[in-house]
């Protein structure tokens, strides 16, 4: 994927993110690197990994 220009491109157009990597959780858009890492230090991460069933540690 980061080999392929046109498919980060693509990435970041279906998104509307500019940037990647981005998270998705059950197919719906999380945010980007500063909002994942955000969301992991205030615990909302798990919280949302929790809520959606994904295993995570």
């Amino acid at each position: 994927m980061l080999a392929d220009g046109a498919i980060r491109d693509g990435i970041k157009t279906y998104s509307n993110w500019p940037t990647i990597p981005q998270l998705y959780v059950k197919n719906e858009f999380i945010g980007g690197c500063d909002i994942t890492r955000e969301m992991f230090q205030s615990g909302e991460l798990a919280e949302l990994l929790d809520k959606e069933g994904v295993p995570h540690n």
